[in-house]
C-alpha cells in the first residue's frame, strides 16, 4: 500500500514537473510571440473539435482556419486550391484537359453544339456545329444544366463516350462512339485568325498559357503569307495567364535588351527585371492593340511593354488593373497555394495594380471606364514612352485612342427588362429558328440579310411561350433581334468563323483599329496616324 501511494505521489510530481515545465516554458516566451500564437490557435482548435454544439470533422477545422486565414489578407487572388480549383489553374495555364473537344450550350432544353475544337475526336468523329445532343451513354440528356454536361462529356483520355446526335436534315438520330483524349484549348484560335481585308490582318490571344508565344508567331507567318502589311492584335476580354508567356508574347516584337517587365516584392528572388532576348521578327509590321476592361494580368505585361516601347497603339477602353504576381506552390498533389508575392510595373516604371480600397471599388472603376465615364487622367502619375509620348499611370493600361464599345439603347435596355426572367426563352428562339433556317437551306451565303420576317417569327415564337411584350417595346428592339439573329444563324450555318465576321463588321472598336491599320506603312507611320486622332468624343448608343 505504502508503494503504491508512492507510485502516486510521484505520478503527482512527474504531472506537476511536466505542467511547470509547460507552463514555464510559455511564461518564458515573450507575450505575443509566434510559439505562443501557435499554442493558442491548438487551444482553440481542440476546444471547438471537442465541445462545440454541432460535429465537425478535425480536418474541416483546418480547412475553415486556412480560408479565414488567407481572406483576411483581403487578396482575392491569394487563395488555397482544392482539387476542383486546382483542375481549373491547370486547364487555364496548359490549356489542356482530357475530353471530346466539343463547345457546348444548352439551347431548348438540349445539348447544342457550339463548334467542335480543331483537331479534336469530335471534328474527327464529324460532329458539327448545331447538332443536338439528345443521349449520352444510353441516358437522355434532355434538361441537363451546362455544368452537368461539361462534366459529362470530360472523362479520362482513353474513356469513350457514346453519343445520340440530332442533325437538322436528318430524321433518325445519328450514333458516335467517340473516344476520349488529351484536349489542348490553343490560346490563338485558328478559325478566329483573319484577314479583315487585303492588308490588315487579325489575331486574337485568349488567354496567355503555356503556348501562347509560339501561337501567336505561327498565326502572324500564316497572316504574312496571306498578303497582311498591319496587324490587329485583340486583347480584349484576356484574363492573363502566366507571367513568362506574357513575357515572350512581348519577346516577338521588341528589340533585344528592351526591358518587358518588372516584379517588386519582398522575398528573395521575388524582384526581378525580365527584358527582350530576341531579335524581333516582324520589325516593319504596324501593330493595333485592342484593349477592355476585361484585358487582365499578362495582357496587360503585353499592352504595357508595347505601348511604352513604341510599338503598338493601344485603342479601346483602360484595361482591368491586376498587376500583382501570383506564385504557386502544390502541397498534394491535387492542392496547392496561390499566393500574391510580387506587384508588376511596366517599362517605364507605372504600376498595372490599378489603386483601390477594394475589390468592389476597382470593379466599379473598370464598369466606368467600359461605358466611357472614366476618360479623366490623373496627371500627377505622368510617365513617358520611348519617343517621349505621354502615357499615364494610377494602374492599368490606358489606351493611346478612347474607343468605348457599343452599348444598348434605351428601347433596347426596355426590351430586355421586358423579358426578364425569359432571356433563356430568347436565346432558345434565336438557336432553334437558326437550326431551322440550316435545315431549310434558306441561306445562301453568310453575308445574308435578317429580314423582317425574320424577326418577326422571332417575335411570335416568344409571344407564343408567353412572354409579354408590347408592340412598342418590340419596335424599339427589331435592330437588336435582326443583329443577333444574324449571328446566331451564321454560326450555325456557316460556322464559327462567319459568325465572327459578322461579328468584327459591327464592332466598333474593330472597325476604329481597321481604319487606322489601313492607312499605316510602318510603325512609325501607326504611331503619326495615331497622334492626329480626334479626342475622345461622348459616349452614345447605337
Amino acid at each position: 500500500m505504502i508503494r503504491h501511494k508512492g507510485s502516486v505521489a510521484a505520478v503527482v510530481v512527474l504531472a506537476a514537473l511536466v505542467s511547470g515545465g509547460w507552463f514555464l516554458q510559455r511564461e518564458t516566451e515573450p507575450a505575443g510571440s509566434v510559439y505562443q500564437q501557435a499554442r493558442l490557435f491548438d487551444d482553440v482548435l481542440a476546444h471547438v473539435a471537442d465541445y462545440y454544439v454541432d460535429s465537425l470533422d478535425e480536418r474541416q477545422l483546418y480547412q475553415m482556419a486556412i480560408d479565414g486565414m488567407l481572406d483576411q489578407l483581403k487578396d482575392p487572388y491569394s487563395v488555397f486550391l482544392r482539387p476542383d480549383d486546382f483542375r481549373q489553374l491547370s486547364e487555364a495555364t496548359t490549356g489542356n484537359y482530357s475530353g471530346l473537344g466539343i463547345q457546348i450550350d444548352v439551347r431548348g432544353g438540349w445539348i447544342t453544339v457550339v463548334a467542335p475544337l480543331p483537331d479534336t475526336p469530335a471534328e474527327r468523329a464529324g460532329i458539327q456545329t448545331g447538332d443536338r445532343i439528345v443521349a449520352l451513354d444510353g441516358k437522355s440528356t434532355e434538361g441537363w444544366k451546362q455544368d452537368s454536361a461539361v462534366k459529362a462529356l470530360r472523362g479520362p483520355a482513353g474513356t469513350t463516350a457514346d453519343l445520340q446526335i440530332r442533325r437538322a436534315g436528318i430524321d433518325k438520330p445519328i450514333a458516335y462512339k467517340l473516344t476520349r483524349a488529351t484536349i489542348h484549348i490553343r490560346s490563338v484560335d485558328p478559325r478566329l485568325t483573319m484577314m479583315l481585308t487585303d492588308r490588315v490582318g487579325f489575331i486574337s490571344l485568349n488567354p496567355v498559357s503555356e503556348s501562347s508565344a509560339r501561337e501567336v508567331a505561327q498565326a502572324i507567318d500564316t497572316l504574312l503569307k496571306q498578303g497582311m502589311k498591319s496587324l490587329i492584335f485583340d486583347l480584349r476580354g484576356n484574363p492573363g495567364g502566366l507571367l513568362d508567356q506574357g513575357v515572350a508574347v512581348s519577346d516577338l516584337f521588341l528589340d533585344p535588351g528592351k526591358a518587358i517587365v518588372e516584379t517588386r516584392g519582398r522575398a528573395p528572388g521575388s524582384s526581378h527585371e525580365f527584358s527582350d532576348a530576341k531579335p524581333q521578327q516582324w520589325p516593319h509590321l504596324p501593330i493595333v492593340v485592342i484593349v477592355n476592361g476585361g484585358s487582365a494580368s499578362a495582357a496587360e505585361i503585353i499592352a504595357g511593354a508595347l505601348q511604352d516601347h513604341d510599338r503598338a497603339v493601344l485603342i479601346g477602353t483602360p484595361t482591368f488593373g491586376k498587376g500583382l504576381v501570383q506564385s504557386f506552390w502544390r502541397l498534394t498533389p491535387e492542392t496547392g497555394l496561390k499566393l500574391t508575392t510580387a506587384r508588376w510595373y511596366t517599362p517605364s516604371g507605372r504600376t498595372i495594380q490599378r489603386i483601390t480600397h477594394s475589390e468592389a471599388e476597382q470593379e466599379a472603376q473598370v464598369i466606368a471606364a467600359q461605358r466611357g465615364q472614366d476618360t479623366k487622367v490623373d496627371s500627377s502619375a505622368l510617365f513617358h514612352t520611348d519617343a517621349g509620348r505621354t502615357i499615364y499611370g494610377g494602374g492599368g493600361i490606358r489606351p493611346d485612342i478612347y474607343v468605348v464599345a457599343d452599348t444598348f439603347t434605351t428601347a433596347e435596355r426596355a426590351f430586355i427588362k421586358a423579358l426578364g426572367d425569359k432571356i433563356p426563352w430568347y436565346r432558345d428562339a434565336l438557336a432553334t429558328y437558326a437550326l431551322e433556317l440550316k435545315e431549310g437551306n434558306r441561306l445562301a451565303s453568310p453575308n445574308f440579310t435578317v429580314t423582317p420576317g425574320m424577326v418577326d417569327e422571332i417575335v411570335r415564337r416568344l409571344r407564343a411561350k408567353g412572354a409579354d411584350l408590347p408592340d412598342t417595346v418590340i419596335a424599339g428592339a427589331r435592330t437588336l433581334i435582326s443583329q443577333e439573329l444574324g449571328y446566331e444563324a451564321a454560326r450555325y450555318v456557316f460556322g464559327r468563323s462567319a459568325e465572327f465576321r459578322r461579328r468584327m463588321a459591327d464592332d466598333e472598336q474593330v472597325k476604329r483599329a481597321l481604319a487606322l491599320a489601313d492607312r499605316a506603312r510602318s510603325p512609325q507611320d501607326l504611331l503619326t496616324l495615331a497622334n492626329t486622332q480626334p479626342a475622345p468624343s461622348t459616349v452614345r448608343n447605337r
